[in-house]
C-alpha cells in the first residue's frame, strides 16, 4: 500500500512585477497535499512583502486555466498569479 504523499510541488510562473521581484520567471515550491491555490500568493508574499499590495487583485491560474483562491493544488501543477495588467 503506497503512504498518502507528505508534500506536492509545484511550479509558479511569474510574470510582470512578480518576474521583477524575483529576477526570474519560474520557482519552485512545496506544500502539503489539499493546500489551495491562495497558497502561493501568501508563500510568495512572506518571501517579497514587497508583493503584499497585489493581494487583493490577483488572479489565478492552474495548468493554464483560471481558478478560483479556493481550489486545491496536485503535485506538479503549474500556478501562474496574474496581477491585473494595463498598456495599450
Amino acid at each position: 500500500m503506497n503512504a498518502p504523499q507528505s508534500e506536492i510541488t509545484v511550479t509558479l510562473k511569474l510574470f510582470a512585477v512578480y518576474q521583477e521581484a524575483f529576477g526570474t520567471s519560474e520557482v519552485s515550491y512545496q506544500f502539503p497535499p489539499n493546500t489551495p491555490v491562495k497558497a502561493v500568493l501568501e508563500r510568495v508574499i512572506a518571501d517579497r512583502s514587497q508583493l503584499a499590495q497585489w493581494r487583493d487583485v490577483t488572479r489565478f491560474g492552474i495548468n493554464l486555466d483560471f481558478v478560483e483562491p479556493e481550489t486545491l493544488l496536485c503535485d506538479r501543477d503549474e500556478v501562474v498569479l496574474i496581477p491585473p495588467v494595463s498598456g495599450g
